[in-house]
């Protein structure tokens, strides 16, 4: 392997592991928007309050390791597609801040109103932000960002690949949090939210995996280099994430819900992973090689060190971490709680 593949396989780990832990955040916003008001929603808010609150933050260093390895790494790529998709990137920035925003103040709001609004802005932004990095990688994946970054700057992450690409975030990440909050639903001792969450997530499930069907036709025609990948030598990515998607949807039924959740979060790294085994050699789909966007080999190599580093001591922190939002804790407060 050589050095550019390594630190790409590197940078493309990180994407791996923001698509899973950050998707499951970004989901919660789906099941927030969608409970109910005040009272009756009250119960499952106070369980995303609850489950969010020690990893929210945590689960954007993915996002930074990411930004940090493509603008040293591969700064002719950065600068293409910061300057082509800047309208998506600037609207994916802009939830990513304003969801942190609904999420910390609607606890402290001083009234109901208040409240409502701030939880407001925390479940729409977290869908914005998803939907908006899937048209980034549409784009991309459409060979709609040249290399010299002079791309339109509408109609490049406007196409049927980048609009099917945003859907599908969004749906993945809302089965991900889904099948994620049943399982602590049962840790937490409530069942019955439990039963409420298992009908909902196979039915945001069901249509998730329609949808990546579907998405089948759009792809032939509008991202060609894509789907000739994946229905070649790729086709084992998009059988294992069939597979794994269908078994999470059995063992939630089955009410199994900690194997439940290591299936769904197979299913999302199968259907990233086949991504980027399609897309590559390309950076930039019939635009830009990995190879010709690469940095000096200082930079690179200094990038694997940046690497190592993170699989020594961010790797355990953040298991260590999770393992701690795990552990069995007092009742959640029951008071209804956001819009």
């Amino acid at each position: 392997m050589t050095l550019v593949n390594g630190v790409g396989l590197i940078m493309f780990s990180g994407v791996i592991a923001y698509a899973v832990f950050g998707g499951a955040d970004f989901g919660t916003g789906f099941w927030d928007l969608t409970a109910g008001n005040s009272r009756r929603g009250g119960p499952l808010r106070s369980l995303i309050d609850h489950s969010l609150g020690p990893v929210w933050e945590a689960n954007h260093v993915w996002l930074i390791f990411i930004l940090v390895f493509l603008w040293t790494g591969f700064p002719v790529a950065f600068a293409a597609l910061s300057t082509t998709l800047i309208l998506p990137l600037a609207a994916a920035a802009l939830g990513i801040v304003l969801r942190g925003a609904g999420f910390a103040f609607r606890k402290f709001a001083a009234s109901l109103p208040a409240a409502r609004t701030f939880g407001v802005l925390f479940a729409v932004s977290s869908l914005i932000t998803p939907f908006f990095l899937g048209t980034v990688a549409g784009a991309v994946a459409a060979g709609r960002v040249p290399a010299s970054g002079a791309g339109d700057r509408w109609t490049s992450w406007t196409g049927p690949t980048s609009l099917l690409g945003g859907i599908l975030a969004v749906l993945t990440c809302a089965y991900l949090a889904g099948v994620f909050l049943a399982a602590d639903s049962l840790r937490t001792g409530d069942s019955a939210l439990g039963e409420q969450l298992r009908r909902r997530v196979v039915v945001v499930g069901a249509v998730t995996g329609t949808v990546v069907l579907g998405g089948a036709l759009p792809l032939r025609a509008d991202a060609p280099t894509l789907y000739h990948r994946l229905s070649g030598q790729g086709i084992v990515f998009v059988v294992v994430s069939a597979a794994a998607g269908t078994l999470s949807l059995g063992m939630v039924l089955a009410r199994r819900y900690a194997h439940a959740r290591v299936a769904a979060t197979t299913a999302v790294v199968a259907v990233v992973a086949g991504w980027g085994f399609a897309q590559y050699p390309w950076v930039l789909v019939n635009a830009l090689r990995l190879d010709q966007a690469a940095g000096a080999r200082a930079a690179l190599m200094g990038l694997v060190w940046v690497g190592v580093g993170a699989l020594v001591i961010v790797v355990p922190s953040l298991t260590w971490l999770f393992r701690l939002a795990q552990r069995p804790s007092p009742l959640i407060d029951r008071e209804p709680a956001g819009h």
